[in-house]
C-alpha cells in the first residue's frame, strides 16, 4: 500500500529551500500532496499578502516532479481534517514548528525537517526592497 506524505507551506518567492523541504517530504514516503496555504491564511498567519498569488504558487507547486497533489490550506484549524481527507500516513513540517503538530500522532507519523540554513522568503523580500 502506497505511503502518503502530506505537508503544507506558503511558498511564496520559491526558492531552494523550498525545494529541498518538498524533496526530502517525498522521500519519508511514495505520494506527496501538498497544501498551499491561500492569501487570506497567509494574510493573517504573516500580517502580509503573499507576492505572488494562491493561484500562481498552487500552479508552481504542482509543476514539481516529487509532487503528486496539491491543494489550497484555506485554516490552520483544519489540518486533522486534511489528514483524514488524503489518507496520510505521514504529516512533514519544518522543525520550525517541532512539536505542534504532536497532536496528530494518533492518526499520521509526524516528522520535523530542519529547515535549509540562511534562507527565507522574508529575507528574500527584504534584500530584494533593499535594491529597489
Amino acid at each position: 500500500m502506497p505511503r502518503t506524505v502530506l505537508t503544507f507551506g506558503t511558498f511564496d518567492v520559491f526558492h531552494v529551500g523550498h525545494l529541498r523541504v518538498i524533496e526530502r517530504a517525498a522521500a519519508q514516503g511514495d505520494r506527496l500532496v501538498v497544501g498551499v496555504s491561500s492569501d487570506a491564511l497567509n494574510m493573517s498567519k504573516k500580517g502580509r499578502e503573499p507576492v505572488f498569488s494562491e493561484g500562481e504558487r498552487l500552479a508552481i507547486i504542482a509543476a514539481l516532479k516529487p509532487v503528486d497533489e496539491v491543494f489550497l490550506e484555506e485554516s490552520l484549524e483544519l489540518k486533522r481534517h486534511y489528514i483524514e481527507q488524503y489518507d496520510a500516513d505521514v504529516l512533514v513540517m519544518g522543525d520550525d514548528w517541532a512539536g505542534r503538530f504532536d497532536e496528530f500522532k494518533d492518526v499520521c507519523e509526524v516528522v520535523y525537517l530542519p529547515r535549509t540554513p540562511a534562507i527565507s522568503t522574508t529575507a528574500l523580500i527584504e534584500k530584494i526592497s533593499d535594491l529597489a
